[in-house]
C-alpha cells in the first residue's frame, strides 16, 4: 500500500513549483462562477457562506494564479458528503495530516494537471477567517501595501521555487505587521 505522507506518493499538482504572475483581472469573475458552483453543490450540507481570499483577491496584486476561496462549514464529519459533490469536478481533498492545519478542511481543485482553485473550510468562529477578510481588505484600501507585497511575493517565489511551505511561511512576517497595523 502507498504510504500517503511520502512525498514519492503525491500527484504533480501537490509538488508543483511557486509561480506568481502579473495580476489578471479575470480573477474575481472566477471566483464568482466558483462560488456559485459552490453554492448550489453544497447548499443541502448549509455551507452557503464563501469568500474569495488570498492574492487573487486584491486588484492589481501579482499572485500565483490559483483562486483561493473560504467556505463555512457546519461540522468535519461533512467531508465525506462534500467529497461525493466535489470529487467528479476535479477537486482533491487533502487530508489535516497532510495539510498540517487542523483549524481547516483542504481542497484543492484541478485543471489541466495544476491547481486553479483552493477551497478552505472553516468552523463558524474560526478566528483565521477574520483574519483572512481582514488581510484582503486592508490590502484592497491600500495600494502601497499592493506594491510591497507583490515585489515581496515575486522576491520569495524566486527563492522557494520548489518548496510551496517556505514560500508560505516567508511571507508570515509582511502579513502578521498588516493585521497587526505596523505597516
Amino acid at each position: 500500500m502507498n504510504d500517503p505522507m511520502n512525498p514519492e506518493n503525491w500527484p504533480a499538482w501537490a509538488t508543483e513549483p511557486v509561480e506568481v504572475v502579473e495580476a489578471n483581472s479575470a480573477w474575481s469573475k472566477q471566483a464568482e462562477e466558483e462560488i456559485a458552483q459552490l453554492r448550489e453543490l453544497l447548499k443541502h450540507l448549509d455551507i452557503l457562506t464563501f469568500e474569495h481570499i488570498g492574492s487573487t483577491s486584491i486588484p492589481g496584486l501579482s499572485a500565483k494564479p490559483i483562486i483561493d476561496l473560504m467556505g463555512e462549514v457546519q461540522s468535519w464529519d461533512d467531508m465525506g458528503q462534500i467529497a461525493v459533490q466535489l470529487n467528479p469536478l476535479g477537486w482533491n481533498y487533502v487530508p489535516p495530516e497532510l495539510d498540517g492545519r487542523e483549524y481547516r478542511r483542504f481542497w484543492v481543485k484541478v485543471k489541466d494537471g495544476k491547481r486553479a482553485v483552493h477551497l478552505h473550510l472553516m468552523r463558524p468562529g474560526e478566528e483565521r477567517w477574520e483574519r483572512q477578510i481582514w488581510f484582503r481588505d486592508v490590502l484592497r484600501s491600500r495600494p502601497d501595501l499592493v506594491k510591497d507585497y507583490a515585489e515581496l511575493k515575486i522576491k520569495l517565489a524566486d527563492e522557494n521555487k520548489d518548496d510551496r511551505e517556505s514560500y508560505t511561511t516567508a511571507k508570515t512576517e509582511f502579513i502578521l505587521k498588516v493585521l497587526d497595523g505596523r505597516l
